[in-house]
């Protein structure tokens, strides 16, 4: 009987061993997730990952492209972990060229705002008079005490924003204190406005820098972003290739975190695209927020039902700038999109019809 339990038990022993071995094999062919890819800081060097190799669907790319062109387009990128799946420039524009970001840029100011709050600059729940001085406003002293660095994040400075709709051009985003009057009390309110941009004077005075040299050592260098700020009538509008806005797209995708460093708070950066006052649900610190369940428009106090855009992924967030500027951030997809162009129809605000119709057919590739 032992002669014939030892060759079956050799044989139990054998199959144990085959098919412990042939499970770690399976288990060390399973294929790691991707890494991020991150671009050098200088050169023209930039990964990039085929829509094949993504198995996305490539019948979708000429309508996707056709669209872009006929809606006035001039860069457009998608990046999925970092690397280049789609890049195209149109109208004469190259990789090289330089467009403005419009209020796409906000978000650039609120990364910065949350920079030299992390180096002991600045504290957001301050008042803004603690740094540019009291009578930056028209309005009493006792209302203007109320505005806190964090209000201007938030659109909810209870300032008047009917310059916006000013029929002298000289008088549109005027930030002079005889622009800046009384509308409701700061926070009770929400209106897309200019006036965000004493954060930039608030951030200089804090650092004892000039708002551009702390954007380029803080942001900018450290990202290899290119570009630079230019002053439009009342408005501080940055100017960039595609690639830079690009650039800084992947660097809201990890959460502020650049191949290792990391640049922006990521706590901070949470709260800047999480809904951030009760009004609009759908902005965070001057950015806005897809797939809540109301939001508002700028240059209106109405309350629309939805998602802001409905046809895009719901986790997604993203920087609206005129003339349909736009970063969008899914983390999701780990992807960012970038569109610079003309504006797309009549309309140029930050917010359009066409984010619903781009979003339609950016979806046609991967679904």
């Amino acid at each position: 009987m032992k002669k014939f339990l030892l060759p079956i038990f050799l044989l139990l022993v054998t199959l144990f061993l085959s098919c412990s071995s042939d499970s770690e094999s399976t288990e060390n062919t399973t294929p790691t997730p991707e890494a991020m890819y991150f671009p050098p800081l200088t050169g023209d060097e930039w990964e990039t990952k085929s829509i094949a190799d993504l198995g996305w669907n490539q019948n979708a790319v000429t309508p996707l492209e056709t669209y872009l062109n006929e809606k006035n387009s001039k860069g457009f990128i998608i990046l999925v972990n970092g690397r280049i799946v789609l890049e195209r420039y149109f109208n004469g524009h190259t990789a090289t060229t330089p467009w403005y970001w419009a209020s796409a840029g906000k978000t650039l100011t609120a990364t910065v705002t949350g920079i030299a709050q992390q180096e002991s600059f600045l504290n957001i729940d301050d008042k803004v008079s603690d740094y540019i001085g009291t009578g930056w406003t028209s309005i009493p002293l006792e209302k203007e005490n109320l505005i806190t660095n964090q209000h201007l994040l938030t659109m909810t400075s209870g300032l008047d924003d009917a310059f916006n709709d000013s029929n002298d051009p000289s008088l549109h985003d005027c930030v002079d204190p005889s622009c800046l009057s009384y509308k409701a009390d700061a926070g009770t309110r929400w209106a897309y406005d200019n006036v965000y941009v004493k954060l930039q004077d608030v951030v200089a005075q804090a650092t004892g820098q000039p708002w551009d040299n702390y954007f380029n050592s803080k942001l900018k260098n450290p990202i290899g972003m290119t570009g630079t700020w230019i002053q439009s009538n009342n408005n501080s509008i940055y100017w960039s290739t595609t690639r830079s806005m690009a650039r800084f797209g992947l660097l809201s995708l990890t959460k502020g975190n650049w191949n290792g460093t990391q640049i922006i708070n990521t706590n901070f950066f949470n709260e800047a695209t999480g809904t951030s006052q009760n009004i609009n649900l759908a902005y965070g610190y001057l950015w806005w927020l897809n797939g809540k369940t109301t939001f508002h428009l700028p240059q209106t106090q109405l309350t629309f039902n939805g998602s802001l855009i409905s046809s895009a992924p719901s986790d997604m967030y993203c920087a609206l700038g005129k003339d349909d500027q736009k970063i969008y951030v899914v983390p999701s997809k780990k992807m960012v999109v970038i569109r610079m162009g003309n504006a797309a129809d009549n309309q140029t605000t930050a917010l359009s019809d066409f984010d619903d119709v781009l979003w339609q057919k950016i979806k046609a590739l991967y679904e």
